[in-house]
């Protein structure tokens, strides 16, 4: 038996007449017929009593009807559910990230406005160390990833970038550098400098001010380079959009006014990947990028 057994039996059980079951389903009469013979050769058991006018179902017809009903009903949302995950509407992402791509609001714009065109798309969302992020990628533990640029990656791992912002420095309050109206990257050259997981802010500002940095802890995420800052353990160069969301006493927050140094919010991925939700995210992003 096959499903198209079942659609069959359950048009001539609806219509009670093979000819018009025949017409609804667009074939012939006489291979509407054989095909219920058969249907009914597999059970053993016949399904219909073929009257004058029409045709009626008997009791092992009746109780088909209710299976019949279900399978159908079954294959079709499976069938459609496959199809839907075959076109990348409907599936599961890993993905990890970076904090500021959470401060930047990157992160929240591009999962979101992918989850109102496709809420069946289900995602795994959660915040790793940066250095771990391209490697994961690239072993397949993670789908994607937000991370922050410029950062050497495997060959197998590609790099969308999406925003660029620029670094500020965080100081503890009681610092000499909070005196001066103007922070130029010279000033520095004495600071023991706290370093986030993307440290070529700090680089270029110490090139600027032509010094070899101090280099200090690299405690992991903002939030903790933060917090080392706040101890007085030294300085920062961090992303611009921790200024509105890592608040912590003692700390301020100054612009170096002649170093400007950026850096950018990425997406990485697998060069060649194969998931269809994977690839529909990815190609959301690069369309999204490119619209704005």
């Amino acid at each position: 038996m096959e499903i198209r057994h079942f659609r069959y039996f359950l048009a001539v059980a609806r219509h009670r007449h093979f000819t018009r079951a025949a017409e609804q389903l667009g074939i012939a009469p006489p291979t509407l017929t054989r095909q219920i013979q058969d249907l009914e050769s597999a059970l053993g058991t016949r399904l219909f009593v073929r009257e004058q006018r029409e045709v009626r179902l008997t009791d092992a017809g009746k109780a088909l009807q209710v299976e019949a009903e279900l399978a159908v009903r079954q294959f079709e949302t499976a069938q459609y559910n496959v199809q839907r995950a075959g076109r990348g509407e409907a599936g599961k992402i890993e993905l990890g990230y970076v904090a500021s791509a959470v401060f930047s609001g990157v992160l929240q714009q591009q999962v979101g406005e992918f989850r109102q065109r496709y809420a069946d798309v289900e995602f795994s969302i959660n915040e790793y160390l940066m250095p771990t992020l391209p490697r994961w990628v690239e072993e397949g533990r993670l789908d994607v990833g937000f991370i922050r640029s410029p950062m050497n990656l495997p060959d197998s791992v590609s790099a969308l970038k999406l925003l660029t912002e620029r670094f500020a420095l965080a100081l503890p309050d009681s610092a000499w550098l909070c005196k001066l109206k103007s922070i130029h990257a010279a000033h520095l050259q004495n600071e023991t400098f706290i370093l986030p997981e993307q440290i070529s802010g700090t680089l270029e500002v110490a090139a600027q001010g032509g010094f070899a940095p101090t280099l200090g802890p690299q405690p992991g995420g903002l939030v903790s380079v933060i917090a080392l800052v706040s101890l007085g353990q030294g300085v920062a160069v961090v992303p611009e959009s921790v200024v509105d969301h890592i608040r912590l006493p003692n700390v301020v927050y100054r612009r170096i006014d002649d170093c400007q140094p950026t850096s950018s919010l990425s997406l990485i991925h697998r060069r060649y990947e194969k998931a269809p939700a994977v690839i529909r995210f990815i190609d959301h992003v690069r369309e999204t990028r490119a619209s704005e």
